[in-house]
Parts: structure tokens; C-alpha cells; sequence
């Protein structure tokens, strides 16, 4: 059943009026009128009184998403098509499956060729990120939040906007918000999760339950797997992901369990360079001081939102990862920050030739921890019967395939304890022998291991099918080779322009024209010369009807040509990705 409507809950059926002068929009269910002046950008709050012309242009919408500011012009934003998800604690939680950018201008005359075009490349990075998979919303519930955060806050807070009261971390379009941040516009002004969200209806020994996933990606030192590694001088880490298990009695007790992702909170990157797997690489010109107070930061902002931390490091603890776990380690070391625990494991050293059981090896450490630090649990009384007072904050790497399954399994021991604890499961039952929901557990985790790993790598997550089948397969192996050519091609050649996307976005990077001065003699010379070297060396090969000593000479010449040309552009293989444009990656 749904919720009460409350004063803050943001209009959920519109529709757009269009002229050539004013946008207006009007909510289905009140007499407000939300009107925008095209030329002047005004926005005004009036009562419906008949003022829309009859001439006007009709379009009905789910949501107004925000504006943009381009080269043209400002350009409106609104949801056009939603899909729902499911409720949580009587909420709908929609899914955004469609939008529509709508310009202010109505032409583009005013600006010259260059300007048009510079223009239609950041239109496309807008949609760009508004088709990335998947932005969630509700009208009435603040899917920013974990429940434990939303317990016990004083009745202001109610008072405040959906918008006001999220959570700054997640509201991914906090910047194309910001016209109609005033407190008249509360009620029109829709904030996007981009995450993940599964809600699912279970039963387990004839008692039904709701089982819930949502994941919440920060908007902090986001983009792409390589263009964004480490931590800011502000402490925000790239890849921060929040994910909350939440399960739901069918009497409404009401449990949830949070887990944290980010990368390593160090000065660290891995450039881009055509290599299959550029090097990772300290940054040795930051202080090392700078380096800890930056880690620092991190952890205490950790801290402060979520208690004691279990930090679990999954890099390998040799090679170019071991010299970066070696850094972390005495980073942590050296701070020793009374909410933090340490807790190395080397993944695919322990997990060699397939041998991934032994990752029980790992959970059986972190057991006392998981039960010291609890989690938060309110009976169907609004009684407060436990808190989480720590969490666990998993990485590896790029925080994508290693992490996950290592969360998929904290929170299937945590879902045990809880459906013991809600009389579901019997104290000598294991979710295990729950065949069904196994394979729904199994497979909502590798789905939200693919989501997260798309928004952040461009491919799917690799080791999914241990995650949907508990054991590592061939198949899966060969599967993640595939993926892993994948995200090779789109590292190299696509995320530039993704990156780019993003902080335009996110109001991190500036609309200017031009949007980048012309590549470098390389780029053109050296591709041009590799096409030509290896045509003619086929040709050479293929079309003499018999080999002579000038035939050999050829072969060789151009041969010759393709190996070196190849080796100058791995050489010089950072000119040849596609880089950050707006900004400094």
C-alpha cells in the first residue's frame, strides 16, 4: 500500500505546455503552476488560472529532472517514461526508462557553425549519462538514505524538500537542479539515484518477505574505471558505492544491512596507453603527508557517517597491485586510526585454479566483526531494536568484480541472521537448502555486479558466474575474456568522451568552444601509415602468381613497416585514447 501523500513529496503525473515564449508545467493534481520563461530563464510559481494558451504545444511527463546550460542555451530536462520497481516501507521506487531535453532557444541561429556543432557533441553527452543503466527515484520516499539514517531525525527534516533532505552524495542531478532549488519549486524538483535497485517478493517456509538491494553511487570523484582512480585532496574516492540490504517482514519488522566500495584511498592512477594493463602508479609528487591527511580525511568522513570500519583489501599482494597494498597498508598503519581494521586478502593468490571456496577462509575472519558491528533492525511497533555500528568498506582494484562477490556473500551471512531473527528461517535451516531463493539471491548480485560495473567500466562485471552458480566454470572464464576485451577497447577509445559526459554533468567541467584543439602530427601519421603498410603487405602477399626475390624484398619492406609503425604506437600510446576533454583527468 502506498505511503500518505506529505507536503514534500514531489509531483508525480505532469504536463508540459509549450510556446514560443514560456514551458508551463502542471501537475495533475494541484492548481500550482510551474512557469519558465524561455528567453529570460525566469522561473515563477503561480496559481493555474486559465493563463496557458490554447495555441500551446501538450506533452505529459513523470518528472521535471532539471536544466542544463549549453552553448545554445539553457535546455529542460524532464522524465518521459518510468518503469516501477517495487515499494519499500509502502514507497514506490520507479526506474527512469526514458527522457527529454528540450531547448529554451528556439533555434540556433545565433551561434556560427563551429558553435553548432561544438553544441549538438555536449547535447549527446548529456544523453550520454541520462541513458546510462540505472537511475532510480520515488516521489515520496528518500531512496538516498539507508533506513538507519532516516530513523529518529528531528520532525524539521520532514519539513524539508525531498530534494533538501537527500542525501548529497547520491543525488546525481544535484547541478541541473540548482534553478529550482527555491523553496516554492520544492514539490516540482525530482532527485536521480544511479545504482541499483532490486526489490524482490520472497517466501521461505510459507512466510512472505520482502528482500531489497540499493546501491548508491556518489557523484564525488565519479566517472570512468581509468580516468578516475584514488582519492582527491578532499577525501572523496572514485567508485564510492553504498549498497543497503534491506528485508521486510510480512508483519513490517524491517532490517538493513550497509556495505561500502571505493577505491584505495591514496594519490594513485593508471593512464590509459593502449597497453592491455597500463601500469599502476603512485603519485610520488604529492607529499606523503599530503598523501595520509588525504586518507585521513577519507576515513574520518567514513567514520562519522557510518562508525567503526573493516577496510578489506583484495589487490594482490605482489606485482604492480602488491607496491600499491604495500602503500596502503602503512598508510593505515602509520594513521592508526582507532576506527579502523585492516583486513589484507589476496584474492586470486588464494583463489588460484579456481579454488574459490577458500574465500570462506576470508569470511570466517571477518565473522566477529560482522556480529560486533550488527545491523539495524526496527520491529512493526516503531520499536528500535539494534544499529549498525560499523561497516564493512570492501575494494579491490577497480572495486567491481572482487568486491562484489565478496559483498554478495557478507550479505547472504547477514540475510541468514536476519530471517533467523524474524522466525523465516529455523535456527538449523541455512539458506543454502532455500533452492529457490538461492538462485534469485544469486542472480539479483551478479545483476547488480554488471550494473555497477557498466556504469563505471563500460562492460559487464567478470567472475559473475560464481556469483549466480557458487562455483567458478570455464564458461564464466572464457565469458570474462570476452568482457575483458570489451572494456580494453572501451577504456581506450570511448571513455574519454564518458568521462567528459559526466562532469558535464555534474557541473564539473565547462561548456567552451572549441571543445579541444586538433590531435597531435602522431595521431593521424602514425595509424595512416600502419593502414597503408598493412595493405600493401597484403597485397604483396596475395596477388603475384609467383614469388621473386622483389616480391620477398616487399614482404619484407612493409612488414618491416607494420612492426615498427605497431611499436611507435604503443610507444605513444597515450596520444592515441581517447582522453578528457573539459577537464584534467
Amino acid at each position: 500500500m502506498q505511503a500518505t501523500m506529505s507536503i514534500s513529496d514531489v509531483y508525480n503525473d505532469l504536463t508540459l505546455y509549450i510556446t514560443p515564449e514560456k514551458f508551463y508545467l502542471e501537475p495533475k493534481t494541484s492548481e500550482e503552476l510551474l512557469i519558465i520563461d524561455r528567453v529570460s530563464e525566469d522561473v515563477t510559481i503561480q496559481k493555474n488560472s486559465g493563463q496557458i494558451p490554447a495555441a500551446s504545444t501538450r506533452q505529459d511527463f513523470c518528472g521535471l529532472l532539471g536544466s542544463i546550460n549549453l552553448l545554445a542555451g539553457r535546455y529542460l530536462v524532464v522524465a518521459t517514461q518510468r518503469d516501477l520497481v517495487g515499494y519499500i516501507a509502502g514507497h514506490p521506487i520507479w526506474k527512469l526508462v526514458k527522457t527529454e531535453i528540450i531547448p529554451y532557444p528556439k533555434s540556433l541561429i545565433h551561434l556560427n557553425n563551429e558553435k553548432q556543432a561544438d553544441n549538438n557533441v555536449y547535447l549527446s553527452m548529456v544523453q550520454t549519462v541520462l541513458a546510462t543503466p540505472n537511475f532510480y527515484f520515488s516521489y515520496s520516499y528518500d531512496i538516498t538514505h539507508s533506513i538507519q539514517r532516516l530513523h529518529d531525525i528531528s520532525p524539521e527534516f520532514w519539513q524539508q524538500s525531498l530534494l533538501e533532505r537527500s542525501d548529497a552524495r547520491f543525488v546525481w542531478n544535484a547541478n541541473i537542479l540548482e534553478p529550482f532549488l527555491a523553496p516554492s519549486f520544492r514539490r516540482f524538483a525530482l532527485p536521480l539515484l544511479l545504482g541499483f535497485v532490486s526489490i524482490n517478493q520472497c517466501v521461505i517456509n510459507g512466510q512472505n518477505f520482502t528482500w531489497a538491494i540499493v546501491s548508491r553511487r556518489s557523484i564525488y570523484r565519479a566517472g570512468t574505471r581509468w580516468f578516475r582512480r584514488g582519492i582527491d585532496q578532499e577525501g572523496n574516492v572514485a567508485n564510492f558505492v553504498e549498497t543497503e540490504q534491506i528485508v521486510e517482514s510480512g508483519d513490517g519488522d524491517r532490517a538493513s544491512f550497509v556495505q561500502i566500495r571505493g577505491s584505495i584511498p591514496l594519490f594513485w592512477y593508471q593512464k590509459p596507453d593502449l597497453r592491455y594493463k597500463p601500469p599502476i602508479t603512485l603519485d610520488y609528487n604529492i607529499d606523503p603527508q599530503e598523501q595520509r591527511n588525504a586518507c585521513l580525511k577519507h576515513i574520518e568522513s567514513m567514520a562519522g557517517i557510518y562508525g567503526r570500519q573493516v577496510m578489506v583489501d583484495l589487490v594482490d599482494q605482489l606485482g604492480s597491485e602488491g607496491l600499491l597494498e604495500k602503500a596502503f597498508r602503512g598508510t593505515i598503519s602509520l594513521l592508526a586510526h582507532p576506527s579502523v581494521r585492516y583486513e589484507p586478502f589476496d584474492f586470486h593468490a588464494e583463489c588460484r585454479k579456481m579454488k574459490w571456496y577458500r574465500l570462506s577462509i576470508l569470511i570466517d575472519r571477518v565473522s566477529l566483526d560482522q556480529d560486533e558491528m550488527g545491523y539495524f533492525l526496527i520491529l512493526r511497533d516503531g520499536t528500535l531494536s539494534s544499529l549498525q555500528e560499523g561497516v564493512f568498506r570492501t575494494n579491490c582494484i577497480d572495486c567491481l568484480d572482487r568486491t562484489n562477490v565478496v559483498q554478495s556473500m557478507l550479505a547472504h551471512r547477514n540475510l541468514e541472521i536476519v530471517l533467523r531473527r524474524f522466525a523465516i528461517l529455523s535456527q538449523d535451516q541455512t539458506l543454502e537448502h532455500q533452492y529457490s531463493f538461492e538462485s534469485l539471491y544469486k542472480n539479483v548480485w551478479a545483476d547488480h555486479a554488471d550494473l555497477v560495473s557498466i556504469q563505471y567500466s563500460g562492460t559487464g562485471a567478470l567472475k559473475t558466474d560464481f556469483t549466480r552458480t557458487g562455483k567458478r566454470t570455464k564458461a564464466g572464464a572464457l565469458q570474462d575474456g570476452v568482457n575483458s576485451l570489451i572494456r580494453y577497447y572501451k577504456n581506450n577509445f570511448n571513455d574519454g568522451f564518458r568521462q567528459d559526459s559526466i562532469d558535464l554533468f555534474l557541473g564539473v567541467g565547462k561548456v567552451v568552444s572549441p571543445i579541444a584543439p586538433p590531435p597531435g602530427w602522431r595521431y593521424v601519421t602514425f595509424p595512416s601509415v600502419l593502414l597503408v603498410a598493412t595493405a600493401m603487405f597484403v597485397a604483396s602477399s596475395v596477388l603475384p602468381s609467383e614469388y621473386s626475390t622483389e616480391c620477398l624484398l616487399y614482404l619484407l619492406f612493409w612488414g618491416g613497416m607494420m612492426v615498427a609503425t605497431t611499436h611507435y604506437i604503443f610507444r605513444y600510446g597515450r596520444e592515441f585514447v581517447d582522453k578528457p576533454k573539459l577537464v584534467g583527468s
